[in-house]
């Protein structure tokens, strides 16, 4: 099965005619196994149903679309998920779990356990979490900026203590530099690198996730969240925003009839370490 998403800069695309990118998810036993990006070649709406016919796409999530692009996608017999926002990863998750639909995902309450950003091997993936600066910061220069790249890394907190490794997995991580798939920092990096140049990074939270934002932890009654009483500090689970959309939080605090969220990335207002070794360019 093949989940594609309207997709720009870690977030779903709201415009399905004048996307520039989709992000098409390979799934299989209900998982996402594997995940790339690629580009509509500047297509229109029927066309654009056309290329994911020939991607072998099943289903696309989407933010707005009109009335011909739905009839081209039935004809294409892609199943439409319209009206979703946000993060595209999530979405996709959400989706899988059967909380995304075209009227706007819901939470069902049983809170299972949320998708966590290093649970795919990429913590450093942008996710739609950079503190606010994606879509205002400066485009990117470099020789690879544009193209696919492979690069293996290896994180670490300033103590020393790694997070993420591609060496370990014994895989690349392969992104399109300059797209959004990743924080700024580390696409800065990779911008003009040479294969097989290796560099060593250090990024501040402004580069890599942001600071916390303290109005993204809140506070309400249990009684205003049936299921909640049920839920433990430290949990990831998903809730849904006014909007309908899921997104994930954590648990923080339980006291009395109140229970604590935090919607924080749990990168935010940390400095990242990278070396990164630049493999392949297509």
């Amino acid at each position: 099965m093949k989940i594609a998403v309207t997709y720009d800069n870690g977030n779903i695309f709201q415009h399905f005619g004048k996307t520039e990118y989709f992000k098409v998810y390979e799934v299989e036993d209900n998982k996402v196994v594997s995940s790339e990006v690629i580009g509509s070649n500047g297509t229109g709406h029927g066309a654009l149903a056309g290329l994911l016919a020939d991607q072998s796409v099943d289903v696309l999530i989407c933010g707005g679309i009109g009335g011909g692009a739905q009839s081209a996608l039935a004809e294409a017999g892609v199943e439409l998920c319209s009206g979703a926002q946000g993060d595209a990863d999530q979405a996709v998750e959400a989706y899988l779990k059967g909380e995304l639909v075209s009227t706007g995902a819901n939470c069902d309450h049983h809170h299972e356990e949320g998708h966590s950003c290093g649970d795919h091997g990429d913590g450093h993936s942008c996710g739609g979490n950079c503190g606010g600066g994606c879509g205002a910061a400066p485009a990117l220069k470099g020789r690879n900026v544009g193209k696919t790249c492979r690069t293996h890394y290896r994180g670490t907190f300033n103590d020393g203590t790694q997070f993420d490794s591609s060496y370990d997995r014994g895989e690349p991580l392969e992104f399109i530099c300059g797209a959004g798939m990743m924080i700024r920092g580390f696409d800065a990096a990779v911008a003009d690198l040479e294969v097989g140049q290796i560099v060593d990074i250090h990024l501040t939270p402004e580069e890599a996730y942001g600071q916390p934002d303290p109005n993204a932890i809140f506070t309400i009654e249990t009684a205003q969240l049936p299921g909640s009483e049920d839920l433990e500090v430290g949990q990831q689970v998903y809730l849904s925003n006014q909007m309908g959309q899921p997104f994930p939080v954590k648990v923080t605090a339980k006291e009395g009839s109140t229970i604590t969220f935090d919607a924080n990335h749990e990168m935010a207002g940390k400095e990242l370490n990278f070396r990164i070794e630049l493999v392949e360019v297509k």
